[in-house]
């Protein structure tokens, strides 16, 4: 089985990381892959470049076996949608192989407003974690897709290539990449709410308005 976990990570923190495990561990998977977006489609420009950001998530994943880093919407023009990433990885992967990829209830509950969205669960099945004060509004195209493919247990997502729908509601650090770029751009450290080779790494190039290194 194949996950990915994509995102801005700007920048990667302990909250994605951790995820990314507890996602390995609910599905009995040995890797997680994560995803960067070149251009997220639904918000403004990052604070860091797509390179700054993945040499920021090769620094987090450092000695983790089961978190890979899968930098193809870097390496593909324009806007990063996750229907054009699934496309190419079941290209890659062939029809019978399970792909799943893992998102948030705050932005599963926008699903019908991805592009190609009515595509997705033909080529993948979706992990659905749920976000602190994040509901799937009633009546919405989310919770009928839940409702209509709605997967009670992880390992019937190994019996098909795609199109169940399952919710988590694994344990999640209350980190959040625009608080760590605040904290940052008010002068405060982020450390331990980001990997220290992170930190260092971002101080040295005085990203999202850091001051060199010397207040780690």
């Amino acid at each position: 089985m194949h996950v990915i976990y994509g995102g801005t990570f700007d920048p990667i923190h302990h909250g994605h990381l951790r995820l990314a495990l507890e996602i390995s561990d609910a599905l009995s998977v040995d890797q997680v892959h994560l995803v960067p977006c070149h251009i997220p489609p639904h918000r403004g420009s990052t604070g860091a470049t797509s390179e700054q950001r993945l040499e920021l998530i090769r620094l987090a994943i450092g000695g983790e076996s089961r978190l890979c880093v899968d930098d193809r919407e870097l390496r593909r023009a324009g806007a990063s949608f996750t229907a054009d990433t699934l496309r190419q990885l079941r290209a890659e992967s062939g029809p019978n192989q399970p792909l799943v990829m893992v998102v948030g209830t705050d932005a599963f509950a926008a699903f019908d407003r991805w592009r190609d969205w009515m595509d997705i669960p033909a080529l993948a099945h979706i992990v659905v974690v749920q976000r602190p004060g994040a509901d799937i509004p009633l009546g919405s195209e989310a919770a009928r897709l839940l409702s209509e493919r709605r997967a009670t247990d992880p390992d019937a997502l190994k019996t098909s290539p795609c199109g169940a729908v399952l919710q988590l509601d694994p344990p999640l650090l209350d980190i959040s990449a625009t608080g760590i770029r605040h904290r940052i751009a008010n002068g405060r450290s982020p450390r331990y709410l980001t990997p220290d080779p992170v930190w260092q790494r971002i101080q040295s190039l005085r990203l999202y308005g850091a001051c060199p290194a010397g207040n780690f």
